[in-house]
């Protein structure tokens, strides 16, 4: 299955792992390990792994082709989200070497993409 992945720098990876974890399980199957620092979740239409390393939350994403948009923007959405006041960045990239898209908190000011 295509993958896609993030490395997101944070001074607080647990945290924010944890804080995905809980929030997606409202609605989908998710599990977080505090121990290990390893996360999953699981959606109708892929999969996501989160990896709380010292410094860094990695990201990535399985799915068939056509879903691996959608299922990086409801990742990243929620973790940038959350991330606002360390203005957290989600960018993702793929394993057949194209460019993903991009989850970032936009000011006021700057216009939205798309």
């Amino acid at each position: 299955m295509p993958r896609s992945e993030a490395r997101v720098v944070t001074d607080r990876p647990h945290r924010y792992a944890k804080q995905l974890a809980s929030h997606l399980g409202r609605k989908v199957e998710t599990s977080w390990d505090e121990e290990t620092g390893l996360g999953a979740v699981t959606f109708g239409r892929g999969t996501a792994t989160l990896t709380a390393e010292p410094g860094v939350l990695l990201l990535a994403v399985e799915g068939e082709a056509e879903h691996l948009d959608q299922l990086e923007d409801v990742v990243g959405r929620h973790l940038v989200r959350f991330g606002v006041k360390d203005e957290l960045v989600a960018e993702w990239h793929r394993d057949n070497g194209l460019p993903g898209t991009v989850q970032r908190n936009l000011s006021e000011d700057e216009p939205s993409a798309g």
